[in-house]
């Protein structure tokens, strides 16, 4: 079947040009309506209707566990390793790994909460626009999205990398250089694009494939990294570990902000609650166990690392052949190659399956076109949004350095495992219709007292290079929010499977990690994300929210309506046209 212009802008304020302007001369109003309006649980798994045909429900906790460090365990720990070791934090690195690692832990008991209550392909836009609104859930959904496209094509053209140290020649040997283009994206990467496109047709084709392949894929890559490991703890020498922290505390925070990025993924295997047999015992296994295996073997790998040889002369590009080679196991480089050439083909894999579900669960609320939600009948996948968003990686793949493409990382993700952090926190102490006035109020006051105490230890950190009395002041804020918030404040909502212990200690101590991490961050990746977020908000204010304004009114009878400012779930709201406006 052809395309047609229903599958892509088929709400009433797009029907015609009069329409069009009527919507854009209520956007100020459905802007608020939007802003203030939040989903339903029962909403989530109702939208699921619109793809017009079932995810399969065929994964287990072993596969996830699997396609959890299927997506994590890749290009991360094999090149930033070595760069942060030798330029941020010398042996130390492996603290900057377990800072890191305990960061991602807090935010997959978050993820994990609620990829079982609200088990759908949304993943993290789902769960934000339940508890914080259709607003922020697309613009944190938005800058998910392009972390995935960004990070795929740099994990691809580092595929490249490997593959040409693999067969004894350099990177540039498999590349086509055009004079014509700018520097930095003039070396066009074919054998990305290649790789991408089989990536492509294992997602498109079955979930239980691209599980299986990923299995394999991982096998292989855990017996390369024993290897690793073993091999390389035999030739350690323990006066490479002195100096401990060369560079002091500040670089073992500088390096695990950056480090972050090789956990970024797992968030992916939130999105296969959908096809998953069993969520409420799955997820919590697969997500839980793959994040504590990964964040071991990380551990592992840097102290072997920086035992092999002096923190100073590890090689910046390719450090474990390298290390391999300079204790007179040069043989040994051609099997961690062909260990990272698995690793990064797993974290392609998973990746491809995660974003495609992310793009089609915004789809079905309208936020992008429909067309993208459409689940295939026989292969039981998203094969739209599957191919347009491999394909939007493999353009940037082909063209653009990886140097440039490593500036564009990590931002992202931070903010928006912050904002899952503060959606648990809402969804645990509010629910509309039962919280009180005063509850919901003081539930506010210590939320922005939790992240304004968060920013101010970062900003401080970022300022002060020896200072410490602020910390004195701000760290206990910190603590007494949390604890007042623990003691004031009464649980509105206990999780009905599985939910996250020590609540609300453990989401607060994920807000204020994951935003001192992001005060380590340069300043580049943040006008990155502010120029991202000013293209997000103008597709939102032309066309994504008149979209889902329009869905939420055809759909009004099926969804309960939450407004954030009244904490009532009112029969009816009048609309823009006097009707309601339902969130859907």
């Amino acid at each position: 079947m052809g395309l047609r212009y229903s599958d892509f802008l088929p709400e009433e304020s797009f029907q015609s040009w009069g329409n069009y302007v009527n919507a854009l001369k209520e956007t100020p109003a459905r802007l608020v309506d939007r802003v203030l309006t939040r989903s339903s649980v029962e909403a989530e798994l109702e939208v699921k209707s619109r793809s017009e045909n079932e995810m399969k429900r065929t994964l287990s906790w072993w596969d996830l566990i699997w396609f959890g460090m299927g997506a994590v365990i890749g290009a991360g720990i094999f090149v930033l390793t070595g760069q942060e070791a030798r330029v941020d934090a010398g042996p130390a690195v492996v603290i900057s790994y377990a800072i890191s690692g305990l960061s991602a832990l807090l935010s997959v008991f978050c993820y994990t909460e609620f990829a079982v209550e609200i088990p759908v392909a949304g993943g993290s836009f789902a769960y934000l626009r339940v508890e914080l609104g259709d607003f922020v859930a697309f613009i944190a959904a938005g800058n998910i999205l392009l972390e995935y496209v960004i990070s795929g094509a740099a994990v691809a053209r580092t595929w490249t990398s490997y593959f040409a140290s693999l067969c004894n020649h350099t990177s540039d040997e498999f590349r086509i250089t055009v004079h014509q283009l700018a520097k930095g994206y003039n070396q066009l990467d074919p054998i990305a694009v290649g790789v991408l496109a089989i990536i492509c047709a294992i997602a498109v084709l079955s979930t239980k494939g691209s599980s299986r392949l990923n299995y394999i894929a991982s096998v292989v890559h855990m017996l390369v990294i024993l290897f690793i490991i073993i091999c390389g703890l035999i030739k350690a020498d323990t006066k490479n570990y002195t100096p401990f922290v060369p560079f002091g505390p500040r670089g073992i925070f500088k390096a695990s902000a950056v480090l972050f990025f090789s956990y970024v993924g797992f968030d992916a295997v939130s999105t296969m609650a959908e096809e998953t047999k069993n969520p409420a015992k799955d997820i919590p296994i697969g997500l839980v166990g793959s994040m504590v295996i990964t964040t071991a073997i990380y551990c592992l790998m840097a102290v072997t690392l920086c035992l092999m040889q002096p923190y100073q002369t590890i090689d910046l590009d390719a450090p474990f052949s390298r290390a391999f080679e300079s204790v007179g196991l040069g043989w040994a480089q051609y099997i961690v190659a062909a260990g990272a050439l698995k690793g990064m083909t797993s974290v392609l894999l998973v990746s491809a399956v995660g974003q495609a579900r992310y793009l089609t669960h915004i789809a079905r609320t309208h936020m992008m076109p429909p067309w993208f939600a459409k689940v295939h009948m026989k292969t039981g996948t998203p094969i739209n949004a599957t191919i347009v968003m491999l394909a939007a990686t493999a353009v940037i793949a082909l063209f653009t350095d990886l140097g440039i493409l490593a500036n564009l990382l990590s931002i992202s993700t931070l903010i928006i495992f912050m904002l899952v952090a503060v959606a648990l926190l809402v969804r645990r102490y509010y629910v509309s219709g039962e919280t009180t006035t005063e509850n919901r109020n003081k539930l506010i006051v210590f939320l922005l007292l939790i992240i304004g105490s968060s920013i101010a230890i970062a900003a401080y950190w970022g300022i002060s290079e020896s200072g410490w009395i602020a910390y004195c002041i701000i760290a206990p804020i910190w603590f007494l929010s949390t604890l007042g918030l623990s003691i004031f404040v009464p649980q509105a909502r206990k999780p009905k499977l599985w939910g996250i212990p020590l609540v609300p200690w453990l989401p607060s101590l994920s807000i204020a990690i994951n935003i001192f991490l992001l005060g380590s961050i340069d300043k580049d990746s943040f006008i990155r994300f502010a120029i991202w977020s000013g293209f997000l908000l103008v597709y939102y204010f032309f066309f994504g929210l008149h979209a889902s304004y329009d869905t939420a009114k055809e759909f009004e009878g099926k969804s309960k309506l939450r407004i954030v400012e009244e904490g009532q779930v009112p029969a009816t709201r009048p609309g823009l046209d006097g009707g309601s406006a339902p969130s859907l």
